[in-house]
């Protein structure tokens, strides 16, 4: 060293605390998802579309709970209800998942996500929990709005409220339907571009392109394509899937015959599908 250096001590030491590993890591990524999903620790502009469509489905079920406890009417079932509500799903996805994975891309965070104990399935993991979390409260909730409404104007005492609780279950278990197809598919095109518009546009358009498909199908005359055309897009296919779990008895359901586990394990294997495919994007990034 030369007679002039001079050594600065600026205050950094070693930190000496307890580390909390990946499982921390975790966590704090998917709280960190879920917060971003409602906007909450970002700016006001970033909480107007989420809260908009959070507020529009919140007033729909407000509406058929009244009208349910004034009239006796039910409007819609809940597994109805997530189907009336597909395009604002759609349009919550596609806003979603380019701000929990396009925003990385673009910043270039991942290498500094991915120099710690972080692995690429702990990413994908709690992007994925996060976005499925969000969803499913954002057709949950009011689910659990449509049932208090009926729970607390039922005649018939408790086994009515049960009854009710009975039907609200499956229509809980096809919102989570809703959340691990939709969010899968929105995560792996969000993950191909930092470009948080292109992100949008490919996912509303993954299910624009599919739905001319089953269209084209269901007109067939052969009535096992008909009932087989719903597989072509994932909207129908849902529906399809609430169609056998509500046992086909809904007029608004998909027509599917005696396909209903047909429809239910090509789900399955779409979401499985999604997520191996953002896996392996992201396992890429990391070994890079």
């Amino acid at each position: 060293m030369s007679d002039t250096g001079v050594i600065h001590d600026i205050g950094y030491q070693r930190y000496e605390g307890v580390r909390l590993g990946r499982g921390a890591s975790f966590l704090a990524l998917y709280i960190h998802g879920l917060r971003a999903a409602f906007g909450f620790g970002r700016s006001a502009k970033a909480k107007i579309f989420p809260w908009l469509v959070a507020g529009i489905m919140l007033l729909v079920a407000v509406i058929l709970a009244a009208v349910r406890s004034q009239l006796d009417q039910v409007i819609f079932t809940y597994v109805e209800y997530d189907d009336q509500m597909s395009w604002l799903v759609i349009f919550f996805v596609a806003i979603l998942a380019p701000e929990l994975l396009s925003r990385d891309i673009r910043s270039g965070t991942l290498p500094l996500y991915f120099s710690r104990p972080l692995r690429a399935a702990d990413y994908v993991g709690a992007k994925f929990a996060a976005m499925v979390t969000a969803v499913w409260l954002l057709l949950g909730v009011p689910q659990l709005i449509m049932f208090l409404g009926a729970a607390f104007t039922t005649k018939t005492g408790a086994s009515g409220v049960w009854n009710e609780f009975l039907d609200l279950a499956p229509g809980w278990g096809y919102s989570l339907l809703w959340a691990l197809l939709f969010s899968s598919i929105g995560l792996l095109v969000a993950s191909l571009t930092g470009k948080r518009a292109f992100a949008a546009g490919g996912i509303v358009a993954v299910f624009l392109i599919t739905t001319p498909v089953v269209g084209v199908l269901s007109i067939l005359t052969s009535t096992t394509a008909n009932h087989l055309a719903g597989l072509a897009s994932p909207m129908t296919l849902i529906a399809g899937v609430g169609n056998w779990i509500s046992g086909g008895d809904s007029e608004m359901s998909m027509p599917i015959g005696r396909f209903g586990p047909v429809y239910a394990i090509e789900a399955v294997c779409l979401i499985a599908a999604c997520l191996l495919l953002l896996l392996a994007r992201y396992r890429k990034v990391a070994a890079l």
